[in-house]
């Protein structure tokens, strides 16, 4: 009770400081599909997740859909603006691997290999992005977003476990269109600014150019490290010097980005569009993981006492000395994450009387260079510059059929090649050899690696009306796969000799080969009632982990490939638009078994990265949306949506956390209780969560727009979250709970009705909540893990969600 009545006095007060303040109207893109009824009643969006235009509350799949005003109004410009929007969606970023970890209904794929494709995927204007650094990626000036839940096997290119995010970036309209959007976010000191001109240059060719550029004087995060002295031992003579690391700027990121998209849109006939985008995105900041906080099992941190642990949104992190910088592969001073993307993609239609032809062809390139001290504890030591390339040409053609008769079909092709370099210089512990070259004197180790992939894959469905309101679809993906990878640790200093392996070079063929079938009956009670039961399945290929570490107890790379991940289970909804078309009732109800869920995790004891497959895991639950639009309060909206979510390991043998006691678990010998193995010490995870998955995600919220005069709009907003209590580790490391809380996110904004400027104040987050997002053990703290009694439990990093932000931004249309 007490909980409801914060909930309640939080979305009363968030509603009366909003009226008493200004805001923004947004403008409705010229492109789009959808539009809200002037007098009252909900909004009709319409999304093409399964490649066919349909509205949102027929369509028999879990979305959320955002439309163009939705996403203007609270600046949804980010995937991690988007999570906070989405009900059981939690996106964590990461220094390591892979950038980031994407998880829906407590399915995902933890951020620290970079060989693992995430379990959501993203899905840009028809082109599959499976990569973690993604998240790097600037979203603006959208057409649409459309977040789809479960597993998803025939409409995006590759498979999906978990889910997809569709983003659709904006067309050229049918009428010229300029914009200007400037705005200050007062916690980063962020200044940014957009400008879009859309112009159709006559009545086939249209052209469309967005620009935004952003600068962050401050940071979401304050670096509290002191300077600090980083002893360095010579490995030729064990003479030992001493190196100054400065701490790193106190505000972090500081980040600077420009994002460009031109887009062409051509139209020679009825029948055939063209339509081009060329996209880039250059992102430069200051230390990776400015998100990640130390959470300690004391009230200090075990390696260095004088520092006090778990302060909000604080991080310890110091720059590498001057003397590293060269010698260890760094390509500058300093923390730095820099990005650098570069896309083109070209989506072709051909509309005939009884069918459509599309074809999606795209080449994207990505390149993230990248320094952090992944000690961040104040006592320097471990940096770790990385190299990390990926680009990738693919090409989808379909054909869809519009018959007049009962049965109708879609098919097609998609084919993918792609080419992953990943490189790391690792330093840390104060490792150094004056007789060795230059680039290499103050390294533990190095490691490059590369994987080279290819995929074909060929989807079908038959589409059958089995009566005018009941429709029974069907059909299935083939995927074959193939994946090359090589890794070799060319360098290791002398001091590390019995640890890493140098010059043992790792080579891998991997071939995949996978039928993911589908089927889904939909039956419409009426046009504004619908009820449908779906069987799904999913599928991600396996892998080589490129950002693993080769040791003598796997010198053939055992630990470095991993298996494919599947899912396949049920899901029933029922949807419905009640009150002439004024509440929407929407509940979904699903069930899933994954198999070969692919994770990877550190082991202490052989000191390397281990990526495997856990042996099964299941989710269930059931979501609730609701929506009020009453007609005779035009311009209102009230909504909420309640979801419930049970996901855990049926069987999973993992590794213990550090510290973790036989009694607690830990098997120090691995399964068998076998002396002569050298398995790390595991645990059975069958029955515990699996991380980040709360029971229980509720949002409540409501819009208002009003004419005030002729001229005069005004608009307000609120949106309250609740989450309960979760684990943010794959492996149930008790520091690692996130308990439960509430945020409120809150708008207003002023304008014309006309839509000629508007004036908005946008604040996310404004309880301030560091709500933990992914947590794991810091190296060289913890003890006695598998024995009797236990030792000390590990410090660990944590990775947290935004902070509050609160921004002023003005937009003009001409």
């Amino acid at each position: 009770m007490k909980k409801m009545t914060v909930f309640g006095r939080a979305l009363l007060l968030s509603s009366v400081a909003m009226i008493c303040s200004t805001a923004q109207a947004q403008q409705l893109p010229a492109n789009t599909a959808t539009a809200v009824p002037a007098e009252g009643g909900l909004e009709n969006i319409v999304v093409t997740a399964r490649k066919r235009v349909e509205s949102v509350q027929d369509i028999p799949v879990s979305v959320t859909a955002l439309s163009p005003q939705q996403i203007q109004r609270h600046d949804i410009s980010t995937l991690e603006k988007l999570s906070s929007r989405t009900p059981e969606l939690i996106i964590a970023r990461s220094a390591s691997g892979s950038g980031a970890s994407l998880s829906m209904r407590g399915v995902g794929s933890n951020f620290s290999s970079v060989g693992i494709e995430q379990s959501v995927a993203v899905i840009v204007d028809g082109t599959y992005y499976g990569h973690g650094r993604v998240l790097e990626e600037g979203f603006f000036d959208l057409a649409q977003i459309e977040v789809l839940k479960g597993p998803q096997a025939l409409f995006f290119g590759k498979n999906a476990t978990a889910g997809a995010i569709s983003i659709a970036t904006a067309d050229p309209g049918s009428k010229p269109e300029v914009l200007a959007r400037v705005g200050y976010e007062f916690n980063a000191e962020e200044v940014y600014g957009e400008a879009v001109a859309s112009i159709p240059v006559n009545d086939k060719l249209g052209v469309r150019i967005a620009l935004r550029a952003s600068k962050m004087f401050g940071g979401y995060s304050e670096n509290i490290s002191p300077n600090v002295t980083y002893n360095v031992i010579d490995a030729s003579n064990f003479s030992s010097h001493a190196l100054t690391a400065n701490a790193a700027d106190r505000d972090q990121p500081r980040t600077k980005d420009l994002i460009g998209r031109v887009t062409l849109k051509w139209k020679p006939t009825e029948n055939l569009t063209d339509t081009f985008k060329l996209s880039g995105t250059q992102s430069r900041g200051g230390a990776p993981g400015f998100n990640a906080y130390v959470r300690c099992s004391g009230p200090t941190f075990q390696r260095n006492p004088s520092l006090a642990c778990g302060k909000k949104f604080t991080t310890y992190m110091t720059d590498p000395p001057a003397e590293l910088v060269g010698g260890t592969g760094t390509l500058k001073p300093g923390l730095y994450n820099d990005y650098d993307s570069f896309s083109f993609n070209n989506n072709l239609t051909y509309e005939m009387d009884h069918a459509t032809i599309t074809s999606v062809a795209n080449f994207n390139r990505n390149r993230s260079l990248t320094n952090a001290d992944y000690a961040a504890s104040g006592d320097g030591g471990i940096w770790v510059p990385i190299d990390s390339q990926f680009r990738a040409f693919s090409s989808e053609t379909r054909i869809l059929t519009s018959f007049d008769f009962p049965v109708n079909v879609l098919g097609g092709f998609y084919f993918q090649s792609s080419k992953r370099r990943h490189a790391e210089d690792v330093t840390f512990f104060g490792a150094y050899d004056s007789t060795a070259p230059r680039p290499v004197q103050y390294l533990a180790f190095n490691k490059p690696s590369s994987t080279k992939g290819k995929t074909y894959s060929g989807f079908g469905q038959i589409i059958w009306k089995l009566m005018p309101d009941l429709e029974l679809t069907g059909g299935a993906r083939y995927t074959h796969e193939t994946k090359e990878s090589d890794f070799v640790q060319p360098y290791v200093n002398a001091f590390f000799g019995g640890v890493f392996l140098q010059n043992f070079p790792i080579h891998r063929d991997q071939t995949f080969d996978n039928w993911s079938p589908d089927a889904t009956i939909t039956y419409h009670f009426s046009p504004d009632i619908t009820l449908y039961a779906a069987y799904k399945t999913g599928y991600k290929s396996g892998g080589f982990s490129n950002s693993a570490v080769q040791t003598p107890a796997d010198p053939t790379g055992n630990n470095f490939v991993f298996g494919p991940e599947k899912a396949k289970g049920f899901e029933v909804g029922f949807k419905s638009m009640l009150f002439e078309r004024q509440l929407r009732f929407n509940i979904t109800g699903y069930r899933y078994t994954f198999t070969g869920l692919q994770v990877d995790y550190y082991d202490p004891i052989n000191v390397q990265y281990i990526t495997k497959n856990a042996g099964s895991m299941r989710n269930y639950g059931a979501e609730l949306e609701v929506e009020y639009a009453p007609r005779r309060l035009p311009g209102l909206v009230a909504r909420g949506t309640l979801n419930y979510n049970k996901a855990q390991y049926l069987d999973f043998i993992g590794p213990c956390y550090t510290g973790q006691s036989q009694a607690a678990g830990c098997r120090l010998f691995g399964p068998n209780d076998n002396p002569a193995t050298t398995l790390p010490s595991l645990q059975q995870l069958g029955g515990v969560a699996t991380a980040n998955a709360p029971k229980w995600v509720g949002t409540a919220g409501f819009e208002y727009t009003w004419d005030v005069s002729d001229a005069l709009m005004i608009g307000v907003s609120s949106d309250v979250r609740y989450s309960s209590s979760y684990n943010a580790s794959p492996f149930n490391l008790p520091l690692a709970r996130q308990e439960s809380y509430v945020t409120l996110d809150a708008s207003a904004r002023i304008g014309t009705s006309n839509e000629r400027w508007e004036i908005a104040v946008i604040g996310k987050n404004l309880t301030n909540k560091q709500i933990l997002t992914g947590a794991f053990d810091i190296t060289g703290t913890g003890s006695g893990t598998g024995t009797v009694t236990g030792g000390t439990g590990p410090d660990f990093f944590g990775y947290s969600a935004m902070p509050r932000t609160v921004q002023l931004q003005a937009t003009f249309r001409y």
